[in-house]
């Protein structure tokens, strides 16, 4: 089994939303029992808190079922557990790697490097613009799919 955390600041917006769209993607395909994909956070801010309207109301829009979700911290154990540890900004990187005390089995990412780019996915907490992070996050889960599948 393969597995998956999904980073970003808050873990109520871009990280709940790789989360849903990249579970979709492996149940279309057949293959979850063969991943087990969740998501957390660097900060406290949103501990407990459900996702953000706007991820709720662009993947109602475009048909991703919402993968049920309370905010949570990222933890050193997190970083044991999981195979790949995927952050959505060099932030979110260097948050994972303190809280992980480094990253030696090199398991850290940012999404897009899969698609080949170093841009970060744009916080839509403070763009309001959830249809170009729902794009970003579709680039991103395709090319780290295709890699695991390949």
């Amino acid at each position: 089994m393969i597995s998956i955390l999904f980073v970003c600041h808050g873990n109520i917006c871009r990280s709940t939303m790789a989360q849903s769209i990249l579970t979709h993607m492996v149940k279309e395909r057949g293959l979850s029992a063969s991943f087990y994909i969740d998501s957390a956070a660097t900060s406290r801010e949103e501990i407990g808190n459900p996702p953000h309207y706007g991820t709720v109301g662009k993947l109602r829009q475009v048909g991703i079922p919402l993968v049920p979700h309370r905010a949570r911290q990222m933890t050193k154990q997190d970083y044991k557990e999981f195979d790949y540890l995927i952050g959505m900004d060099d932030a979110n990187v260097r948050n994972m790697e303190r809280i992980a005390g480094g990253d030696p089995e090199h398991k850290i990412y940012k999404l897009l490097e899969f698609a080949g780019s170093g841009r970060a996915i744009a916080d839509p907490w403070y763009t309001g613009n959830f249809d170009v992070t729902y794009d970003d996050v579709i680039e991103g889960c395709e090319a780290l799919l295709q890699k695991l599948l390949s």
